[in-house]
């Protein structure tokens, strides 16, 4: 009997600009040990991270962006090993690195981990979580339900597959709230087999600590590549940051830190030397920088800038050893034993925007007392790499690279 089909779609949407402050009181304890839960995972995931980044780019023509949300693939396909059994699950734990875990201290580590970013909002507004759009027709197993909105923050969708625009146009409704209208049209092409679509989502909108002042961005020049350059406007602050510069790997890293427990921290590689850098990128050099950081009087220049990518996951996941879930081989007996399904594609779309401050803090005054020295200036005037990090649960929720921020 041929299988019928489950979607895979993931959302991500990261905002660099400020939000009203929101206050979450919330027990320390609880928190702490849901960190050091969650923390297992952190190894494997900024590994299968990079192991993306690497096929990503691969495939990603010459000047073209690329964006994902680490946090949100490990997230869909932990959800969607919840029902897998078998080869189809050690597949998928042996890709994501999980292969030294069962499937329980998976499912707690999650739970952990979602549990954390709920009570960590202060300054930022970090969502993630799962949903799952169910056909008419099709019941997932009663205990596959309960522990995936139990263990991965997933929420129950009732849709009609055998109406397919009506079914994508709900769904994507769904995913528009989540990542609050930045993502409109996730869902296309549903196949009319499809029995149920595995969503999550990961919206992040934050507010520097340190916010540029906007009356003097001004136009200049990024250079895409030695031939090619575009007119972008460049944001302009000084002030203490941390860096490092890795002279021996040709590039130079640069931390900006939101309020609330999340930075970004691009890496700039000297002049015509990004392929070096990325053919020699490691997890362990990655951390190596970030533990060697160093604060200095800093001058800033780089691009405000919105993108947004898109990728197909399934060619990669299967290069990656994902091959049953795929195949009329696949065991996803722990979602349904009465009806056979394999999964028929993973689609991921996240977006980027960075600007200089929001609303609210437009009108406050930031005042720094700096050492009296010469400024190391910094200047992204042309492709870097880019990393939304996540302290409190040691997470990549975002990372790619800009080759060319005029391109959408």
């Amino acid at each position: 009997m041929p299988s019928t089909v489950v979607s895979c779609v993931i959302a991500a949407v990261f905002l660099a600009v400020a939000w009203a402050d929101h206050h979450v009181h919330h027990d320390s304890h609880v928190a702490n040990e849901g960190a050091l839960t969650c923390h297992k995972l952190a190894e494997p995931d900024a590994e299968f991270a990079l192991a993306l980044y690497k096929r990503l780019n691969a495939r990603t023509a010459a000047g073209k962006n690329i964006f994902y949300s680490p946090t949100g693939i490990s997230a869909a396909l932990s959800m969607l090993s919840v029902g897998a059994r078998g080869n189809t699950h050690s597949q998928l734990m042996s890709t994501l690195g999980y292969a030294d875990f069962n499937q329980t201290q998976i499912d707690n580590a999650y739970e952990h981990f979602f549990s954390i970013l709920r009570e960590n909002q202060e300054n930022q507004q970090l969502d993630v979580g799962n949903m799952i759009a169910v056909g008419s027709g099709f019941q997932p197993s009663e205990k596959f339900v309960k522990d995936i909105k139990h263990h991965h923050s997933g929420q129950l969708l009732n849709v009609d597959f055998a109406n397919p625009e009506a079914a994508a146009a709900e769904i994507n409704k769904h995913v528009a709230q989540k990542t609050h209208d930045k993502i409109k049209d996730m869902v296309k092409d549903l196949d009319p087999a499809t029995v149920m679509v595995l969503l999550n989502y990961v919206y992040f909108r934050g507010q520097w600590v340190k916010p540029f002042d906007a009356t003097i961005t001004a136009k200049d020049d990024f250079h895409v590549d030695e031939s090619t350059k575009v007119q972008v406007d460049m944001m302009k602050r000084m002030g203490r940051y941390d860096i490092y510069n890795d002279n021996e790997n040709h590039a130079t890293v640069v931390r900006l830190p939101y309020k609330g427990n999340t930075s970004m921290v691009i890496v700039l590689p000297d002049e015509g030397k990004m392929k070096e850098v990325e053919d020699n990128f490691t997890i362990k050099r990655f951390d190596y920088w970030i533990q060697s950081f160093l604060k200095y009087n800093v001058d800033i220049v780089m691009p405000k800038f919105s993108i947004s990518a898109d990728a197909s996951l399934k060619e990669i996941l299967l290069e990656m050893g994902v091959t049953d879930a795929f195949s009329d081989s696949a065991d996803f007996s722990g979602m349904s034993e009465d009806i056979k399904v394999k999964v028929s594609k993973v689609s991921h779309q996240a977006m980027l925007s960075v600007d200089e401050t929001g609303t609210e803090a437009a009108a406050t005054t930031t005042i720094e007392i700096m050492p009296m020295m010469m400024p190391e200036a910094v200047k992204f005037n042309r492709p870097f790499m880019v990393f939304i990090i996540d302290y409190h649960t040691r997470n990549i929720l975002f990372m790619g690279k800009i080759n060319d921020p005029t391109a959408m």
